[in-house]
């Protein structure tokens, strides 16, 4: 009798995976194969975590996320609002909602500020620094500029006017209808400006106001013609004694000489603007061109010298020149004064040289062109550059 133990083929005969994998381990597919099947598990698995997430989701009523989403941010707030509150009551202070964004609230200004000039400012550069005309930071301050943008210093102390118009100083006997007509505005605009500070009641009689001479009053949109600190208009060689007015290089009357032929060239080598623009509107009736100390200036067209030398209204060094038919040229600021009076000059000719003298915060060509009735933009006339 066999006593050997009966086989036992579940444990003993290799089932079909383990015979596949088996022979994928003999053909040296195992690895791949064990890589394979983990990334699908992981797929799997993936699959069914995304599946629970969107059923839990699927079984939330709508309204209870909006309510979620809405109450949140309240209950933030709130609790933003309640420690303001308590910093406030600690501190004495009017309590409010703080906000992470805070806006600044703009409010008009009404009163006068002080400016100091800085090297390398302009009229116009603080005019657009504080949003307003350059005509109104000259007629805020007259008794430093003198209506004449040239005379801006460093270290000068500006009213800057919080709107556009003009700073008056109430003299003895004045009355608010001339005042306000002389600056072409109505009284009513001038007594309601806050910053004035009058009380119509307290006024009286327009013709004698009771205001204090020496008052400063703003002047809310009133405008004035400027003080005149420009070369006067028709000095011509037969009546150069209109530029007597301006200094020492004045010229007595003239015969004959040089006519130009109405036609203008470039009287810098340079023919762009470094200073002001030709800008009535804030008194500056020429440009400035720029060059450096020394350079050369010409003449823009033939015809006689009718002023040559110092001008004590801010030009300094100047020359004027009268060029038949109606026109004349002038050249500011000079380092230099090449003619003289009654000095017959040729179209283009070295007169002067470039400087800084009188009222200039830098070395440059004050160039203006005129008739006897209009100072004319030059860039109207010179050639293109």
């Amino acid at each position: 009798m066999d006593n050997k133990p009966p086989v036992n083929k579940s444990t003993d005969t290799p089932g079909f995976f383990s015979r596949l994998m088996q022979t994928l381990v003999e053909l040296g597919l195992g690895e791949s194969m064990l890589r394979i099947g983990t990334t699908a598990l992981s797929v799997i698995l993936l699959g069914v975590v995304i599946w629970l997430v969107r059923l839990f989701y699927a079984q939330t009523p709508a309204g209870n996320v909006v309510n979620a989403l809405e109450t949140e941010p309240t209950v933030a707030v709130a609790g933003i609002e309640n420690i303001s509150s308590a910093n406030a009551d600690s501190f004495g202070g009017i309590p409010r909602l703080a906000q992470v964004h805070t806006i600044i609230p703009s409010r008009p200004r009404q009163e006068i500020v002080k400016y100091t000039v800085l090297e390398g400012d302009t009229v116009f550069g603080i005019a657009e620094k504080f949003g307003l005309n350059p005509e109104t930071v000259l007629w805020g301050n007259y008794y430093i500029l003198l209506d004449d943008p040239h005379a801006l210093k460093p270290g000068q102390e500006l009213n800057i006017l919080p709107v556009n118009g003009t700073y008056h100083e109430w003299q003895q006997g004045e009355g608010l209808n001339g005042v306000s007509q002389y600056y072409r505005v109505k009284p009513e605009d001038i007594i309601n400006y806050p910053a004035n500070n009058l009380d119509i009641a307290a006024i009286g009689d327009f013709a004698n106001p009771n205001i204090p001479p020496g008052t400063w009053l703003i002047v809310p949109n009133g405008r004035r013609e400027f003080a005149s600190w420009t070369a006067p208009l028709g000095v011509t060689r037969e009546n150069p004694a209109f530029a007597r007015v301006l200094g020492p290089g004045a010229c007595d009357p003239i015969s004959g000489g040089a006519v130009g032929y109405g036609t203008f060239v470039w009287p810098s080598n340079s023919h762009f603007i470094s200073g002001f623009d030709y800008t009535p509107a804030a008194n500056h009736w020429g440009v400035d061109l720029a060059g450096n100390e020394g350079e050369g200036v010409y003449a823009t067209d033939a015809g006689v010298v009718v002023y040559a030398g110092w001008n004590n209204y801010g030009y300094g060094n100047m020359i004027l020149i009268d060029h038949g038919g109606g026109f004349q040229s002038l050249y500011a600021h000079l380092s230099g004064v090449n003619v003289g009076c009654g000095q017959s000059v040729g179209q283009g000719d070295v007169i002067g040289a470039i400087g800084s003298t009188g009222n200039s915060s830098g070395s440059h060509l004050h160039f203006e062109i005129m008739t006897s009735s209009y100072k004319l933009n030059p860039f109207d006339v010179l050639p293109a550059p």
